[in-house]
């Protein structure tokens, strides 16, 4: 086999347009990386019940080979607290087991669903306190 095309680049162009006709075509594929700031194939593992999808492609470096593209409903907003705890384990390589596909995977009724942390936004938890603070804020005299 001839190993013209690989020094012409040519096989860096397949690969490009392999990238870009997974990711849905130019336009998309621009949006993708706008949202995300990188450009993957691979195989869809799953989706949660919030609509994000779990990729995962052994091509990439180990660490490097499993992602989640968020729900396009959350567009710029995403945030590592959304990815529920059953998927956290499987991104960070704690199990090789697709949560879908465990059997022992517990599942309680008093087991609360999963929530995003909103510190720093206008949902944020904040305690009411009744109590005086022991530091008050200075005044300047009146004149």
């Amino acid at each position: 086999m001839s190993k013209l095309p690989q020094y012409l680049g040519l096989d860096k162009l397949a690969k490009a347009w392999e990238i870009i006709s997974f990711n849905g075509g130019l336009r998309n594929s621009f949006f993708k990386l706008y949202r995300f700031d990188d450009l993957k194939i691979g195989k869809l593992v799953g989706t949660d019940k919030y609509g994000n999808k779990y990729y995962e492609n052994n091509y990439y470096f180990y660490g490097r080979n499993r992602w989640v593209e968020y729900a396009p409903h959350i567009h710029m907003n995403y945030d590592g607290s959304q990815i529920p705890a059953e998927w956290f384990g499987w991104m960070h390589y704690k199990t090789d087991r697709i949560p879908t596909e465990d059997p022992h995977r517990p599942q309680y009724k008093w087991m609360s669903d999963h929530s995003e942390n909103l510190s720093g936004t206008p949902d944020q938890y904040a305690a009411y306190s009744t109590v005086k603070p022991k530091i008050e804020a200075w005044q300047p005299p009146k004149k």
